[in-house]
């Protein structure tokens, strides 16, 4: 690397100390990566993690994976890359106002859904019960081995060599559950999975709206969505709203987030001084007021049923479904028919989570090409990704 006398990681360190809370996650203080690198001349080790993460391969094929709506049914909706942007959004605008670490945050957000498989939803419970025999599938645990094992984009190790911050943020989405008690995770990776929630509860609104799944009176019914529409009818005046269902997924989203900067403002200010590890042994979470949290819970129930278990959608899933059993099943009785590349990862771990990697890789319509293939009577490899 070519450096510059003029150049060196001061000006970055000296510009976080200036601009972020005490509590913040600062780059100087992160515990390195799994591989030692040099330090950058004039980029702090979570904007490298940002870049890193945005140039990968796993990271464009987002592209290609629908969010919920697959099929037909997905070509004009969100996919998880316009997922994935809108959550980073969200959270680096939180983290602005908290003073937390920008560039971590949105690091984050951008690793965040990196490990969905083909397919939405479905594409995850079909892998989920075809690995059953070695603890099901998960895309959070499959965003690690992404990162840690899949990519290859450079000479000296494998993945993405990404700050352990990262990684471990990443792994306290795979492992909610033991995250929810005792130390907490770090403020930034409170902030993205907030972020998350607080996006598709709006976008899922959105596309149902937009595709006729759901009409503004059956949403009307729900006590977010009522503060929403009077909080518009408010702003707008009387008569009647244009662009309705647009105002509404903006509102829905500056609602959802005014009420966590708030709570969050106010549960951060007996932490003043204290560092990002400090506010971590003392178990702070941040989290909705309890009436949104009510509000949420009400609104995320009803698309469930309303929106993911809509008979339009029903039969577009099965079919997803079927599709990734059937090539699980083909790939799993029959390993040389993977790429070369994983038939070698098949000598040192059980076939069943390799077929699982290798199709969890893939785009939607990647994945329709491969299973014709696979299921047209075809002997041969079928193509990487």
């Amino acid at each position: 690397m070519i450096t510059s006398p003029m150049l060196d990681t001061r000006r970055y360190d000296d510009r976080e100390h200036l601009l972020l809370a005490s509590y913040a996650m600062h780059g100087r203080d992160t515990k390195g990566r799994p591989f030692q690198e040099p330090e950058h001349t004039y980029r702090g080790p979570f904007a490298r993690d940002r870049d890193r993460i945005l140039h990968s391969s796993a990271f464009r094929r987002l592209s290609g994976k629908m969010q919920v709506f697959t099929g037909e049914m997905g070509i004009y909706h969100r996919t998880r890359l316009t997922h994935t942007f809108e959550v980073a959004s969200i959270a680096r605008t939180m983290a602005r106002v908290l003073r937390l670490n920008e560039d971590l945050t949105e690091a984050l957000a951008l690793v965040h859904d990196i490990g969905h498989p083909p397919y939405g939803h479905c594409g995850e419970d079909a892998l989920s019960d075809c690995m059953q025999r070695v603890g099901g599938f998960s895309h959070n645990a499959f965003a690690l081995v992404i990162v840690e094992q899949l990519e290859k984009r450079y000479e000296s190790f494998p993945g993405l060599n990404l700050s352990r911050e990262i990684l471990d943020g990443q792994d306290v989405r795979a492992h909610k559950a033991e995250a929810a008690v005792g130390r907490s995770p770090l403020l930034e990776v409170q902030l993205v999975d907030a972020s998350d929630s607080m996006a598709y509860d709006a976008h899922d609104v959105d596309d149902a709206l937009q595709l006729g799944l759901l009409t503004m009176r059956e949403l009307s019914e729900l006590a977010i969505v009522r503060r929403a529409m009077n909080s518009i009818a408010a702003k707008h005046g009387p008569g009647p709203i244009r662009q309705e269902r647009q105002l509404l997924v903006h509102e829905l989203i500056d609602l959802q987030v005014t009420d966590f900067l708030e709570e969050a403002t106010e549960c951060l200010i007996p932490f003043s001084g204290q560092s990002s590890s400090d506010i971590r042994d003392a178990g702070v979470r941040l989290e909705h007021s309890d009436q949104l949290r009510r509000e949420r819970a009400e609104l995320e129930a009803f698309l469930f049923e309303a929106v993911y278990r809509h008979p339009r959608l029903i039969p577009v899933r099965r079919a997803a479904y079927h599709r990734l059993q059937d090539m699980f099943e083909v790939l799993a009785s029959n390993p040389s028919r993977l790429p070369l590349r994983f038939r070698r990862r098949c000598d040192h771990h059980p076939i069943e989570s390799i077929v699982g990697e290798y199709l969890a890789g893939m785009t939607d319509a990647f994945c329709d090409s491969q299973y014709r293939y696979a299921t047209d009577g075809s002997t041969g490899p079928l193509a990487d990704w």
